[in-house]
Formats: structure tokens, sequence, C-alpha cells
């Protein structure tokens, strides 16, 4: 199926305006990164993140009162793949010292009501467990089987035996866990994940992505250097980073502005942006492929006129791919879930900012640096 067939459009006639949009673009995305800053996931600044399964479908606005209840501070709770999924997130890697004698009385209460008169003392205690010892191996093993049945993290110290002590794990999925099991008798729930991501391994995450994200640029702009020249490969890395930077800003401008969409930027935005990057330079390469075609049988034609033919001819392909891979990503975005829903809205939105930087941005820089140069560009 071919459109525009005949398609006839100065396009870079008209860059200078498309300069101001890309120039505006960029500005508002800088000032809302200044004041309004970029909102991170735990994987980058650290924290846990438990899902929530239960057995029948819920409310959110009785879970989110339920939970923001409980001493764990900020703790953001949302739906997570359906009716019955809640996706709970807290900065807290641990349950906070000041809950820890609440949580202390609550286990010690579950082992009294197990096993009544049963002597037990603390061997050893931190902020994610605690060890108990009992008199003896039978005892320990029936209050391990009892504590197991309730719900808690539990388990011998050794196989031995003759092991007479249990450890419990003593994480955030617990005591929300704890909390919610006493109020939702009715709805009985299990935990499906629980991640937990400390702030020095968020910083190092961090890093880490930025690193990826530069090193691709960086071998992208090698690899167009011998494939074409090296002015068109500038071209387009320049056109990337316009991409990469006019997408981020966008997640500061409408962070919080769209409701039930994730905006904050983890390890699944960093695999989006990176995705970007390559179909963004797909769509560049073959404007370029076209550009050198037409220049080595159109020798004497002027370089605005060649780049704007190769434009016009490559626009039904640009339009087609595109409008195809925007109905999928969109598609993506409505259904896909919270884990996706922040991958999708990076691809739907990156995918229009990078046809258009294919254009305005990548074959422009050519025509403006030969201009200034005054040099003619050839390709043998």
């Amino acid at each position: 199926m071919r459109i525009f067939e005949n398609l006839n459009f100065d396009f870079l006639g008209k860059r200078k305006i498309f300069y101001y949009v890309s120039a505006a673009l960029f500005f508002i995305g800088a000032l809302n990164i200044a004041f309004r800053g970029l909102y991170f996931g735990i994987d980058f600044k650290g924290g846990s993140e438990i899902v929530l399964q239960f057995d029948k479908t819920i409310q959110i606005g009785e879970i989110r009162s339920l939970v923001e209840n409980i001493g764990l501070g900020n703790v953001e709770v949302k739906t997570f793949g359906g009716e019955t999924g809640v996706l709970v997130r807290t900065e807290l890697q641990q349950i906070p010292s000041e809950l820890y004698p609440q949580v202390i009385q609550k286990l010690e209460k579950e082992i009294t009501t197990s096993a009544p008169g049963v002597e037990f003392n603390i061997v050893d205690s931190s902020g994610t467990s605690i060890t108990y010892s009992f008199p003896n191996t039978d005892t320990t093993n029936y209050i391990i089987h009892q504590l197991s049945i309730a719900g808690f993290q539990v388990s011998g110290v050794s196989e031995e035996p003759d092991n007479t002590q249990m450890i419990v794990s003593l994480g955030i999925a617990d005591w929300i866990k704890e909390n919610l099991r006493e109020k939702m008798k009715d709805n009985p729930f299990r935990i499906l994940k629980e991640d937990r991501v400390g702030p020095k391994i968020g910083e190092e995450l961090k890093r880490d992505a930025i690193i990826a994200v530069l090193f691709s640029l960086l071998a992208i702009l090698i690899y167009l250097g011998f494939r074409f020249k090296f002015i068109f490969a500038v071209g387009a890395v320049a056109a990337l980073f316009h991409d990469v930077l006019i997408t981020l800003g966008l997640y500061s401008i409408l962070y919080g502005v769209i409701p039930g969409l994730n905006l904050e930027i983890d390890l699944t935005v960093v695999a989006a942006f990176l995705t970007l990057v390559g179909y963004s330079i797909n769509d560049t390469v073959v404007v370029f492929d076209r550009v050198r075609e037409n220049m080595k049988i159109h020798k004497t034609m002027d370089l605005q006129e060649v780049i704007n033919k190769s434009i016009n001819q490559t626009m039904s392909r640009t339009i087609i791919t595109g409008f195809t891979t925007l109905l999928s990503v969109f598609v993506l975005m409505l259904i896909g879930g919270d884990v996706l829903r922040a991958f999708a809205f990076t691809l739907f939105f990156g995918i229009i900012i990078g046809t258009y930087s294919s254009i305005f941005v990548a074959s422009a820089f050519v025509l403006e640096y030969a201009n200034k140069r005054k040099k003619k560009v050839q390709f043998s």
C-alpha cells in the first residue's frame, strides 16, 4: 500500500519554524526538570515494592486507607494488573524502629496463642528478622508450623534434628500482611512479590543506566560515521539526544497530571528509552539512505532539494510504519497493566518525536552544516 505517492512538500523550507517548536519543547521540559525534578522509582531511589493478590475484588480506596495508617510513612497504593491486585510502594527498606515493639508484640502474641504457656527467649534480632529459642525440638517445630499457617515467613535456624531455634523474617511485606490479615478476613490474599533496593544500589543503577544510553549513542555515532559521512552521523545522534531529552521533559511535565499513569523513571523506562533510540535511528537511516541514493543520481541538484525529495519519497514508509507501531503501543498503554504502561507511554510519544526529528533535526542539521561551511556533500 502506498500513500503520499506524489508528495512534494518543502519540509526543509519550513525547518526554522520547527527549530522554535523544538526549542520551546526543550525549554519547557528543562524548566520542569529544574523546578519539579524527575520522579524515580525504587530501582533508582531505593525502597520497597510489594504486590498483593486478593481472592476477591477490592476497593483500592479501602486498601489505601488501611495501609496508610500502619506507620510506614508516605506509601503509594494502586491497582496492579486487575481488580484483585494491589501494588504498594514505600521508600523504606525495613520496618521503622518505632514500630519494632508492636511487631514483636504481635509475633509473641501469635506464639502464645499457638502454644499457651510455652517458654521462649530472644536469641538475636535485627531490623529484618528475629530469632527465638524454645525448650525442645518438638515445640520449635510445632510453633514453626503454626506460624507458617498464620502467614509468617519462619524457618528453623538449622536442619539439625536437635534444633531448638527459629528465625522469623520481619520485612515491610510481613508487616503489611499482618495488619491487613486482621482487617480483611473475608478476602484472603497472598504476597506475589517483594522487591527491596538499597539507596547505594539505586545510585549504581542510575549511573549504569546513563552510561548505557551514552554508550549506545556513541556506538551509533561510530557506525553511521563509517556507513555515511561523519556529518550525517552527528546529525543522527543530535536527533537522538533531541528525542531522549524532550521525552524526558515530558516525564516531568506530565507527572501527576494523567491519572493511573506511572511516570516514575525506573529500569523499565530506561529499556524504553533504549528501544526508542533504536527505533528513531532506524527511521533516520532510511531517510539518509535515500539521500545518498539521490545524491548519486542527481549530482547537480541542490542539497536542500535532494533531502526534500528523499523525505517525500520515504514519507509513505514512515507514515505506515509509524502508524502501525503507534497502534500497537497505544493498545499496550491502555491494557498492558501498570508494569508496562510507562514503557508504552515512552515509546508512544518517543516514536512521534523520533519521526519528527528524523526530518527537522537530523536532516536539517546536515543541511545547515553544508550551508554554513559552504561545502558540497558528495558520495562516491
